[in-house]
């Protein structure tokens, strides 16, 4: 990411439930808790239009890169063929907005693959409902597939979990016939957007049995979510063996969020994430949903902290967003007295069915070992790309180098300030230290 820039005014479109300062008021607490102190942090190199074709069509992604404010009457028919309209308004930024969101997954994958990390985190990205050629609910490209190919390359079978309280149909649309990628999503289910992710939805042809879904009622608690989530995620886990590991960590989930129906506290939460943490597998923790910004945040600043092994204070540390913490100014989410419609008879019997779908097939699927495949992006000849090693690797390490933060960049609040970093970060967490 480029220093003095953002993807984004937090007035996006008037109205939009979607806001981009949530991802800006994590990273001021994440600093001000001194998480950088056991992480990495690197401005990640937004992606470029060829990067994106690896998934997205080529006329989608030009429509993207072309449309603004200022032009958009004149691409009225564009925008009713991809879906780019009232929920996925066009803002200015756009396409940079995209390239930094689907930069920052690409280039935590291809650092968890070349065992440079074992946990990377990108709360800018998640965007789980983009389609192949279409935009959907606030999502435009998906960062989540285009990352999920870069951990291919290197990894024989990739498990994805979405714990967002929206379908991710999107990623689940994109791997529904390989075996290669299994997909598990809890979810609200039942006059709910998207309105897919029902449980026999299980894949199809090559892929039939690794496409999983768990539809949930409203009102789930901390101990109703840990009651299904652990059993089948310990289950998928023995069963499918992946190699590698992503996380979308949608806080719409949270209890309060203005669209959803869910009552996960934020511990309840943060438990999806310490355990797949426990499996000791390359993992990438993603964003996604989440539209009360100051519970979002906190979850994901406390969810940074689990990723580097630190416990943080439940008093809020003093940053420039402050006030939007009050009253309690605590790191804290805590559940309602919501009605939990999800009986335990109810879980019991979805981890049953569950279960059943994937009894017939006891092993994990073989992958023939052979080269590492080469993607279109190898052969970029972009002046950006001119200086690659390795026309394998994504980035050579000497640029990684380059664009590690220097330690007199850690200020408080530097990253809001004029002229100073506003985009939002791609984390990079190493091994906690002793």
């Amino acid at each position: 990411m480029q220093p003095g820039r953002r993807p984004v005014d937090s007035d996006t479109a008037q109205g939009h439930p979607m806001k981009p300062t949530r991802v800006k008021m994590c990273h001021s607490l994440v600093m001000n808790y001194g998480l950088y102190k056991k992480m990495e942090i690197y401005r990640a190199k937004p992606a470029n239009r060829k990067e994106m074709t690896q998934f997205h069509t080529d006329e989608y992604v030009d429509f993207l890169n072309r449309i603004s404010p200022d032009n958009m009457d004149s691409y009225a028919k564009e925008q009713a063929k991809f879906n780019v309209g009232d929920d996925c308004p066009v803002f200015d930024g756009l396409f940079e907005y995209c390239s930094i969101s689907a930069g920052g997954s690409m280039e935590g994958a291809a650092r968890l693959s070349r065992n440079k990390t074992d946990i990377a985190v990108n709360w800018a990205g998640g965007l789980h409902h983009a389609k192949k050629a279409e935009a959907s609910g606030f999502c435009y490209i998906n960062d989540i597939v285009l990352g999920i190919l870069e951990l291919l390359r290197y990894h024989d079978r990739v498990l994805y979990i979405d714990i967002d309280i929206h379908h991710g149909d999107g990623v689940e649309e994109a791997f529904y016939t390989t075996d290669r990628v299994m997909t598990v999503s809890f979810h609200k289910f039942g006059e709910y957007f998207p309105g897919t992710g029902d449980l026999r939805d299980i894949g199809l042809g090559k892929g039939r049995k690794y496409s999983l879904n768990v539809p949930l009622r409203d009102g789930i608690t901390d101990a109703s979510y840990k009651s299904i989530y652990e059993p089948v995620i310990q289950h998928v886990m023995d069963w499918y063996k992946p190699s590698a590991i992503v996380l979308q960590c949608g806080s719409d989930s949270l209890s309060g969020d203005k669209l959803g129906c869910f009552n996960l506290s934020m511990k309840g939460h943060a438990n999806c994430v310490s355990f797949v943490k426990q499996f000791d597998v390359p993992l990438l923790l993603l964003g996604g949903g989440g539209y009360t910004i100051r519970n979002v945040s906190r979850a994901w600043a406390y969810e940074t902290g689990i990723a580097a092994g630190q416990e943080l204070s439940p008093t809020l540390p003093i940053t420039e967003y402050y006030d939007y913490f009050g009253p309690s100014h605590k790191l804290d989410v805590p559940s309602s007295n919501m009605e939990d419609l999800n009986t335990p008879a109810y879980l019991s019997n979805l981890k049953t069915a569950i279960f059943e779908n994937l009894r017939d097939v006891n092993f994990a699927p073989s992958v023939q070992m052979q080269p590492v495949p080469r993607m279109n992006h190898d052969d970029d000849d972009d002046n950006t790309r001119e200086d690659l090693d390795d026309p394998n690797q994504r980035r050579p390490q000497r640029l990684w180098d380059r664009s590690i933060q220097r330690d007199d960049e850690f200020s408080d609040s530097e990253d809001e300030g004029e002229g100073g970093r506003r985009n939002e970060q791609s984390y990079a967490s190493k091994q906690p230290a002793n």
